[in-house]
């Protein structure tokens, strides 16, 4: 406990010496008084955060295991009952317990008694705790905020440990509370599954005609390519399912969880199809093996096709049963068929050690060095190649996921997904590369089958055949029945008992179609839980104990039975070999986009993966698909991509931490730090603006305006200056700003929002202008609201609103002003429920009047600044309440930038350079479909004498920056004095801020004037004389001129720091912007921002 802080109270601490380790003679010396630690506040002090602890409880007294001592401590039972104990280091090494004066602290669990918790897993859960209580560290703020803070409600965060007989029960009580969930191991679960999928009819049918075709050398090949792809795809397959809890849903929840929705949902519903079809497509490979028998008897119930439908509805039934009785029915009848398999594997390569005189005139003579010769090399027939054997044999290897399918039955999925399918990789290939050997060496390619077809020509016959006594160079000219290139069921043949092939042939189909029965309702009822498609969420529902979706077994049922009754598969099967290829594709791409995002997340236990070879993987998948059917490939393609195009415009509501989120971040960061090694350029350059806006919704004319020179251009930083008198806690700040910036998504601006607590509106701006931004991602523009009320207000809040705008130029900013004249806070009249996050939102159908109370009454000046009575809007209920004509004018108004602007005109009067700023935001406003239809008038100074060559001159310097404007106007006269009644109107405004230092003592006007430095002093007014008069003209001219305009855009004037008066420069504001329409004061930093240069 050394380093602990003093106790809050003066009451006696337990105070504790250093034992050192080793030392024959240390002890642990017996504290005084053991009353409470830190930790372990008094009961007063401890009733608002935590429980007493008594340290003196016997019962808290474990086993050595439970105190957390090494395993070499003894301990005594009696120490348990005695009034303290004391540790003992003896030289030998080992700890012992004695009886001494000391307290039972020491026998406790290490963070028993404070508010502070271990490290625990299930702090890390998702999903409830044993007991069903679901564990919550304490927040930072629990620990760490005074003690007059909220309570820490659930007492101490650590629990003691439990001991063995704790444990089991706590694991018998999560049983229980489950109802009895049954799981598999790798073997049940993956390895057998997986095996039985992969040993498909092929095995069976297709690989001795394959061997005929291709031969020996290159059938081997073409196993060892299937394989290839499928160990690639097993790799990234365990690879993704190591890197962390995997639930269920198989293919789509690892790409989901990896990809993101876009591609998992979309890779997800054609995976679910396809597993269903898959159903029909193995039950009719069933039934046709059924109705052949039933024929070569004689036995047809009608015909061949309707024979085949009705074998396979009833089929289909059998198996949705045995899926509907629970997956230990169905885990049991596919280790009944994995046995059956086995048995007719084992049946075959017997037969082939065991050749008859009978079955030679068919092709059999067992184990022949010619054979194996003649059979090496490839006899492609019947316009056959590489290729189109391949595109054949592939679906042979597919089924590896069906065990990752149903990874939410697993024990533990991160260890029986790696094991169970690699394996099962291994096993199947060496079983078909060992079935096309034996084949290749035991079997020749043609016989007729007849006992008569001798060697009587022993010059003319030179086949394997013929060295072993038969001649079959008939079959040249076609029409032969036997041997490898023309018997499907050689294999039949060859076995020591030909049924089990049968059986054998009945068990790879009714497995797989099994196998697909249950992955499909398994995937899709993921899918359906993370509604990704909406009207989907009726699928999502479980019952019993194992959360069968019966639902979607009975939408499989349906589904395959409706392809079993087209039965015609054969243009519907290459679609389906496509689909469980793109889903391969995209999970070896996932581990390459994983790995390429380099997201400290992406840690996968399984170490045996690379990136490079997992892009590898996925490129072969896309080949594999176009060799298979190219036709195929392409619809598939297009039905993933339509399929991301849709889940990319819902937008789902999801967050995964994928891989995509994770190589954004990377790329954004990227392309950051390669800025910033980039002087800015005039030609680069874009307003990046800063926005005093206070919370968004408040102020819609100003966010709109600003977002409608910035989007895709420049950047937008909404700031939100807060001076509230009590500082709200992390909770309520991140909820302020996931609302905030939600609304600004919801409205599509493409904005940040930024708050920062300060103690003004000047300090806040201070804050932000010096420290808002990253790199070259940095505000240069600062955006106000005109300050509408402030001669109302307190003058110090106005010489506040002045500084900033000093501030603001000191630190090489642009300045703009936006001035409505029925001003831009809505706030005290808008209902903020857009702000609200979903489970905040009023109940539906209920009359309820969201309204915000506001205790600043100049808002509208101060555009971010917020007192504690405005953090948060408040629901109230009431009926309707009217609006007032002022305030229904402010809401049309702060909606008018929303809108198409149609036809007329933004006035730019240029004063004054600046650089271009003034310029540059009325021509960004124009590209914009809301402000297209408007055009540029440009008014300048000039002389009288002059005006045809001043407007000449600016003509060719707008034609030169590329600007089109529809008229230039020069203004000869803006030195002409003023009206009288204008100037008289100037005089009334400034009067109640004068000093009028000639009416009093120099001592008290010096007094007065450092107390109030807003005062006008006679002096400064006619210094600026002249200046105040031009501005009083110009509101003359602007009246004159732009009182139609859609907006005015005009240069700002600038007053000198230190020596104009914050209230003589607000009254030049003031009288220049009065009753006018919407008008934009710009000032930019005096540094180019156009060039017409290239």
């Amino acid at each position: 406990m050394s380093g602990q802080k003093p106790s809050l109270r003066s009451g006696g601490r337990f105070q504790v010496d250093v034992v050192t380790e080793g030392s024959s003679t240390a002890e642990a010396l017996a504290p005084s008084a053991p009353a409470y630690t830190e930790e372990s506040k008094p009961p007063e002090e401890s009733k608002t955060r935590s429980r007493s602890v008594g340290f003196m409880d016997p019962g808290a007294l474990g086993s050595a295991m439970d105190i957390g001592l090494p395993p070499d401590v003894s301990h005594e039972p009696d120490t348990a009952r005695s009034d303290s104990v004391s540790l003992h280091s003896t030289g030998t090494g080992h700890t012992h317990i004695s009886d001494s004066h000391s307290n039972t602290y020491y026998m406790r669990t290490f963070g028993h008694n404070t508010i502070d918790a271990v490290p625990n897993i299930d702090f890390y859960r998702q999903t409830a705790a044993p007991f069903g209580e679901k564990l919550s560290r304490p927040s930072l703020s629990e620990l760490h905020d005074e003690l007059d803070k909220e309570p820490f409600e659930d007492d101490l965060a650590n629990r003691e440990e439990l001991t063995a007989g704790e444990e089991a029960a706590a694991a018998l009580a999560a049983k229980e509370a489950k109802g009895g969930t049954v799981k598999f191991g790798w073997v049940k679960g993956v390895l057998i599954r997986c095996m039985l999928n992969i040993w498909g009819v092929m095995l069976f049918i297709r690989m001795s005609w394959i061997v005929g075709q291709a031969g020996i050398g290159l059938t081997i090949a073409i196993i060892l390519m299937a394989t290839l792809v499928t160990t690639i795809t097993g790799l990234s397959t365990s690879a993704i399912a190591t890197n962390g809890f995997v639930r269920g849903g198989g293919a789509y929840y690892l790409i989901s969880r990896s990809l993101g929705p876009e591609f998992g949902g979309s890779i997800g519903l054609i995976f679910a199809f396809a597993n269903a079809v898959a159903v029909a497509m193995y039950v009719v490979g069933f039934a046709e093996t059924v109705v052949e028998m039933l024929n070569d008897v004689d036995a047809l119930m009608t015909d061949e096709l309707n024979d085949i439908r009705i074998v396979g509805t009833l089929t289909v039934i059998l198996l949705l049963g045995i899926s509907v009785a629970g997956m230990e029915w169905e885990a049991k009848a596919q280790i009944v068929l994995l046995v059956i398999l086995l048995g007719a594997i084992a049946n075959y390569f017997i037969g082939t050690f065991m050749p008859t005189e009978s079955k030679e005139p068919k092709g059999f003579f067992g184990y022949n060095t010619a054979i194996l010769l003649e059979n090496l090399g490839p006899d492609f027939r019947e316009d056959e190649t590489f290729f189109s054997v391949f595109a054949i044999f592939f679906p042979a290897a597919t089924g590896i996921l069906a065990g990752a399918n149903i990874s939410g039955d697993l024990t533990d999925p991160q260890s029986a997904i790696p094991k169970g399918t690699l394996l099962a990789i291994v096993i199947t290939g060496i079983t078909y590369v060992a079935v096309a050997i034996s084949t290749g060496a035991c079997i020749v390619r043609d016989a007729t089958g007849d006992h008569n077809d001798t060697v009587s020509d022993t010059v003319n016959c030179t086949d394997a055949a013929c060295t072993l006594g038969y001649d079959f160079s008939i079959c040249k000219e076609g029409g032969c029945q036997y041997g490898l290139m023309n018997d499907f069921q050689v294999m039949s043949l060859v076995s020591t008992f030909g049924p089990l092939i049968s059986a054998g042939i009945f068990s790879a189909t009714l497995s797989s179609a099994l196998a697909s029965l249950v992955s499909a309702p398994k995937v899709f009822q993921a899918l359906c839980k993370d509604n990704i498609y909406p009207g989907l969420g009726v699928f999502a529902k479980g019952y019993g104990k194992n959360n069968e979706p019966l639902r979607g077994y009975v939408l499989t049922f349906f589904i395959g039975l409706a392809f079993i009754l087209i039965a015609e598969l054969n243009i519907i099967a290459p679609i389906i070999s496509n689909f469980f290829l793109a889903s391969y594709a995209l999970i070896n791409f996932s581990v390459f986009h994983a790995s390429l995002a380099n997201s400290p997340g992406w840690r996968p236990s399984f170490k045996y993966y690379n990136m490079w070879v997992s892009l590898a993987g996925a490129i072969l998948c896309c080949v594999v698909m176009f060799v298979i059917n190219w036709w195929a490939a392409l619809v598939t393609l297009l039905i993933v991509l339509a399929l991301y195009i849709y889940v990319s415009y819902k937008k789902p509501d999801v967050n995964w931490g994928s891989s995509t989120q994770a190589l954004i971040y990377n790329q954004a960061l990227t392309h950051c730090m390669n800025l910033t090694g980039v002087e800015d350029h005039v030609k680069n350059f874009r307003p990046q603006c800063l926005v005093l806006v206070g919370y968004p919704n408040s102020r819609p004319a100003l966010v709109q305006l600003v977002h409608s020179f910035t989007k895709n251009v420049g950047l937008m930083v909404c700031a939100h200056v807060r001076t509230a008198t009590r500082r709200p806690n992390f909770k309520e700040l991140s909820q302020d700003h996931a609302r905030c910036q939600r609304w600004l998504n919801k409205k599509r601006i493409k904005a940040f929002y930024t708050p920062v607590f300060s103690d003004s509106l000047r300090h806040g701006a201070q804050f932000l202008m010096q420290a808002v931004g990253l790199g070259r991602l940095k505000p240069n523009t600062l955006v106000m609201g005109y300050k509408n009320n402030w001669s109302e207000g307190d003058m110090r809040d106005l010489e506040i609103y002045i500084h900033t705008l000093h501030d603001a130029f000191d630190l090489q900013y642009g300045v703009v002003i936006l001035r409505l004249q029925d001003g831009l806070d809505i706030s005290h009249i808008q209902g903020q429920d857009e702000l609200l996050s979903s489970n905040e939102k009023p109940p539906a159908g209920s009359k309820e009047v969201v309204v915000s109370v506001t205790k600043d009454s100049d808002s509208d000046s101060s555009p971010s600044k917020t007192t504690s009575n405005q953090s948060s809007p408040l629901i109230l209920k009431e009926t309707k309440i009217p609006l007032s004509l002022t305030d229904q004018r402010l809401l049309e108004t702060s909606q008018q930038f929303k809108k198409k602007q149609g036809k007329g005109t933004i006035d730019v009067w240029w004063l004054f350079d600046d650089g271009g700023l003034t310029l540059l935001i009325p021509f960004l406003l124009t590209n914009r479909s809301k402000w297209g239809d408007c055009r540029i008038r440009v008014f300048i100074g000039g002389k009288i004498n002059r005006i045809d060559h001043d407007r000449r001159a600016m003509a060719t310097l707008l034609s030169r920056f590329r600007i089109d404007f529809s008229d230039i106007h020069v203004l000869g006269d803006i030195n002409t004095k003023p009206k009288k009644h204008n100037k008289l109107t100037f005089k009334e405004l400034i009067e109640p801020y004068r000093l009028k230092e000639d009416d009093m003592e120099q001592e008290a006007a010096e007094r007065l004037k450092a107390q109030e430095p807003w005062r006008i002093t006679d002096n400064e007014l006619e210094l600026y004389k002249a200046k105040t008069n031009r501005q009083i003209r110009l509101n003359e001219l602007l009246k004159e001129h732009s009182s139609m305009a859609k907006l005015i855009v005009m240069s700002m004037p600038l007053a000198r720091k230190g020596t104009v008066s914050s209230a003589l420069y607000m009254c030049w504001l003031e009288t220049l912007s009065k009753d006018l329409p919407p008008l934009l004061l710009v000032r930019g930093n005096h540094q180019s921002v156009l060039t017409f240069y290239s």
